[in-house]
């Protein structure tokens, strides 16, 4: 199968949605598949995202998109950002009547409420709704639509949402993320007062974060990560360590170093990151929304809160089931099995989510 995957998120970015194809791609790959992924960087006119500058987005990139695709001839077309790329890609598979698959990764409705709304609060319930209707609009020709976890389908099924849905997970490296430390393995966060509450992930309003840095906490709070709201968060918060972004070894052991693991984010579809720190051993402390309820399944994982994380927080730490967490982790979340899901959702007749329409 020749596949090309078309996304407005990807490298020199790190975020899920760049971790979920740069896997699911080798993955394919191994298996015979001939993937293209492309990014922003392969369009030859792009400028930085306001208020996000690491961030670029493509200036009218249908004609490079058109060409790339008709000199490759897929088989398949997936679209996997609704960003101005994603736009250009359906609007050629409309134009050619060609079929597309599709994912929804983020909650683009929210983010962008949330930044109106920092402008004029009233603004975020209509900006919401317009965005929505926007994200339906897009998505409606699509043969089908990836999905992290079947609340994600259900909330976009409340949404107005009329497709076939089907599952695709997110996986970790299971040589990487673990609670046993590489040999001869320093500790990144050695000095820092313990217990370590941490967080990984972009430093931005629609992460909540603050709520993170405003719970009472004994010990410290570390934060890893870049975004358009971390010089104002260092200034806001000087007691809390930012460490700026840590990939492959570093990263893990960051993870390992920590005492629990805690994620603020009432936006996120799935969370990437919360995977890894179970797999690295940590309880997770979280909100129970989309993501972290369909992750934090069991107690011994964590715990899910409705208002105060900071409470949740201080009752995961008590929780001791380090390599339970991680053996849980390690069977349930690789990106074998989510290539699987990927290549059946393409090859096969998806399978349908329950409370689907039709």
């Amino acid at each position: 199968m020749k596949l090309i995957v078309i996304t407005d998120a990807w490298h020199p970015q790190i975020n899920g949605v760049v971790r979920t194809y740069e896997h699911i791609g080798e993955e394919l790959e191994k298996r015979g598949h001939e993937v293209k992924i492309i990014g922003p960087r392969d369009m030859p006119r792009r400028i930085p995202l306001p208020g996000y500058r690491e961030i670029e987005l493509a200036i009218a990139p249908y004609k490079t998109i058109e060409k790339i695709i008709n000199e490759m001839r897929p088989d398949e077309i997936h679209i996997a950002t609704e960003g101005p790329m994603g736009w250009a890609a359906r609007r050629y598979c409309r134009k050619h009547g060609r079929g597309f698959s599709s994912s929804y990764h983020t909650h683009f409705p929210d983010y962008i409420a949330k930044r109106a709304a920092r402008l004029f609060k009233p603004l975020y319930k209509p900006v919401q709704t317009i965005a929505r209707k926007g994200m339906r609009r897009f998505h409606a020709p699509a043969k089908l639509i990836m999905v992290a976890t079947q609340s994600l389908a259900d909330e976009l099924r409340q949404w107005g949402f009329q497709n076939r849905f089907v599952f695709l997970t997110r996986g970790i490296n299971l040589s990487l993320f673990s609670p046993t430390p590489q040999e001869s393995e320093s500790n990144p966060l050695d000095g820092i007062p313990g217990p370590i509450a941490l967080y990984v992930g972009r430093i931005a309003i629609e992460k909540n974060i603050e709520d993170m840095l405003d719970m009472d906490w004994p010990g410290s709070k570390v934060l890893i990560g870049s975004g358009p709201a971390l010089e104002t968060l260092k200034r806001k918060y000087p007691r809390a360590h930012f460490l700026g972004p840590k990939t492959g070894q570093e990263l893990a052991a960051c993870y390992r170093a920590a005492d629990v693991f805690t994620f603020p984010s009432r936006t996120d579809t799935f969370g990437i990151v919360l995977i890894e720190a179970l797999a690295s051993g940590l309880p997770v402390a979280a909100y129970n929304v989309t993501g972290p309820k369909d992750i934090i399944t069991e107690d011994f994982m964590g715990v899910l809160c409705e208002e105060n994380i900071g409470q949740a927080a201080q009752k995961a730490l008590q929780i001791e089931a380090k390599e339970k967490r991680a053996q849980h982790a390690h069977k349930n979340y690789t990106w074998e099995k989510a290539a699987d899901q990927f290549e059946e959702a393409i090859l096969r007749p998806p399978k349908k989510l329950k409370n689907q329409d039709g």
